[in-house]
Formats: C-alpha cells, sequence, structure tokens
C-alpha cells in the first residue's frame, strides 16, 4: 500500500524557493532544503527527484508568478503609467528584506546560464516575454498620447530590457533609495519627447 504523503507539496516548494533565491543553486546544501521544507531526504527525492529538479520547480514557479504580476500591471492604464508603475515597483520593493535577494531570473542569468541550457532558455524566455509585453505597452502608451518618444517601441522596450537587470543589480549590490530613483528617473525620461 503507498503511503499517504503528509506535506503540502506547494508550501514545500515555496520553502525551497526562498532558500534557492537567497543562496542561489550551487551555495544551497541538501541541509538548507531539508531544514527549510520540514522534509525528509526521503520526501524530498521522492517527490522532486533530485535537487536540480526541485530547483527548477522553483523556479518556474517563481517565473509563472512574476509573469503573472508583470502582465496584471503593464496591460493596465496609460502606457506611461503602466510602465512607470512596473519600474516603481522594483526600486519601492527594494526595502523589502526578500527582495535584496534580487529578481531571481537575473541571478539565475549569472549564475546558471552560462552553463546550463535548460536554465539560460528559461531566462532567455523571461527576457522575451518582458520585452514583448514592454512593446505592446509603448506601443499602447503612443495611441494614448502618455509616451511622447519619437522612438520606435521596439527600441524602447530594449532599453527598459537592459535597465530592468541593471536596477535589479543595483538594488542587490545595496544601492540607496536615491541612487535608485535618480537611474529610474533618467530610465522613464526616454519615454519623453526626444529634443
Amino acid at each position: 500500500m503507498a503511503r499517504h504523503q503528509e506535506f503540502d507539496t506547494a508550501e514545500a516548494l515555496q520553502k525551497a524557493m526562498g532558500v534557492f533565491w537567497r543562496k542561489g543553486f550551487e551555495a544551497t546544501s541538501l541541509m538548507d532544503l531539508l531544514d527549510a521544507t520540514g522534509l525528509s531526504k526521503s520526501s524530498l527525492y521522492g517527490t522532486f527527484g533530485s535537487k536540480r529538479e526541485l530547483f527548477l520547480n522553483a523556479f518556474d514557479a517563481y517565473r509563472e508568478h512574476r509573469l503573472r504580476e508583470m502582465f496584471r500591471i503593464l496591460r493596465n492604464g496609460s502606457g506611461r503609467q503602466a510602465i512607470e508603475t512596473f519600474f516603481r515597483m522594483i526600486v519601492a520593493d527594494a526595502e523589502s528584506v526578500e527582495f535584496t535577494n534580487g529578481c531571481m531570473s537575473i541571478n539565475q542569468a549569472v549564475e546558471m546560464a552560462p552553463h546550463d541550457a535548460d536554465i539560460r532558455q528559461r531566462v532567455v524566455n523571461d527576457f522575451g516575454n518582458i520585452g514583448k509585453t514592454l512593446v505592446e505597452t509603448i506601443q499602447r502608451g503612443k495611441t494614448d498620447g502618455s509616451i511622447k518618444s519619437n522612438r520606435d517601441a521596439q527600441t524602447l522596450a530594449q532599453f527598459f530590457i537592459l535597465g530592468f537587470p541593471g536596477l535589479q543589480v543595483m538594488i542587490r549590490a545595496g544601492c540607496g533609495k536615491t541612487m535608485l530613483e535618480h537611474a529610474l528617473n533618467a530610465l522613464l525620461s526616454s519615454l519623453d519627447k526626444n529634443e
């Protein structure tokens, strides 16, 4: 008879995600994961297969959540307001203890993507989703008149795609709110009318 699972898989995944997010894949030990999730070694391996599979599941859960949040913000309001809200949220979140871990996708772009094709593809997909959604939002802003720049939507979106990890790295490095605000204001000024 199969043994009844006595833990919440989604909750264990969230707890594992927190450890991976904070420490990265390589620095996270099996003991870290067992302590965080409260699972036994056999339960962890029986449910998730391996540390790497657990990481991929946790990373995918993180990515899906962030994608839904990005869509929620960037697909509402005027184009400029949506972009400003999205990027100001990044700066505001810098004060959160959890967020000082940075964006998990950006962290993995540096840690694992250079030598792990599965992670690299996920990170590239994340940048693609951000870029596509930003292009749509910028086009909406040009139509509703809230974005005055004469640069095309694709060029502006690429600029913001570069700014996104830049802000994340500044947060991770512990740059102060004033520096982040100045960087963000410079980034947002690209949406204004070009001289």
